[in-house]
């Protein structure tokens, strides 16, 4: 059927229109397909991921109630190197530090801890610091040990972290820097805090004071 006048022209503007516009258009519309089916995929490569995660997270918690270290380290090392970006990660390394450290496998222990340090959000980040500087504390690794504590941690694992670079300095027979340590542990830490009390009395035990007001509650 042949198109009438007005049709004639509608279809003269729209390819006007398409040959200054179209390809341009074309383009933002696939754009917009590609960044839409992008964002899907990746919320179902999420909820994928974090459900094999936790299955191998399980797995993991078995070997540990088994006593299996070296099950529990392959378990841990394939959390990391598979769901590395999940906070599964951090938790399967510290639980693998536990247990290695309980096997008295320590290299294995510090490397996990060392991993979660490197790779865990901020609060896996501080206890893993804090428990490899403990278990460098044991080895009289001094120095690594107070390197171990170095960078920033969220303000609730301050007094802990003050705390335990004052165990080293009083290992290592520096009372004076000690002392400070122990001190700004006291500040950081909550007076309710039961473990201020045990901070107090290392302080008081290497000669430093606490004045009443800092006291425990």
């Amino acid at each position: 059927m042949a198109y009438d006048l007005e049709e004639q022209e509608q279809i003269a503007s729209l390819k006007a229109w398409w040959d200054k516009y179209g390809n341009a258009t074309t383009w933002v519309l696939i754009a917009a397909l590609a960044s839409y089916s992008g964002w899907t995929y990746w919320k179902y490569h999420q909820r994928n991921e974090a459900s094999q995660a936790s299955a191998l997270y399980e797995e993991l918690q078995s070997a540990v109630e088994a006593k299996d270290n070296a099950k529990v380290l392959r378990a841990a090392g394939d959390m990391e190197a598979k769901f590395g970006s999940t906070a599964y990660a951090p938790m399967a390394a510290l639980v693998a530090a536990k247990s290695s450290f309980e096997a008295n496998d320590l290299k294995s222990a510090k490397a996990q801890l060392q991993w979660a340090a490197d790779h865990g959000a901020d609060e896996f980040k501080a206890v893993a610091k804090i428990r490899l500087a403990g278990v460098l504390l044991d080895e009289k690794a001094y120095p690594e040990a107070l390197k171990a504590l170095e960078g920033d941690v969220p303000a609730q694992f301050a007094g802990a972290v003050a705390d335990r670079k004052g165990d080293i300095l009083a290992a290592q027979n520096k009372l004076a820097e000690a002392r400070t340590a122990y001190q700004a542990a006291l500040d950081a830490t909550d007076k309710k805090n039961p473990g201020r009390q045990l901070i107090q009395m290392k302080l008081e035990a290497i000669g430093g004071t606490v004045p009443a007001d800092k006291g425990a509650a």
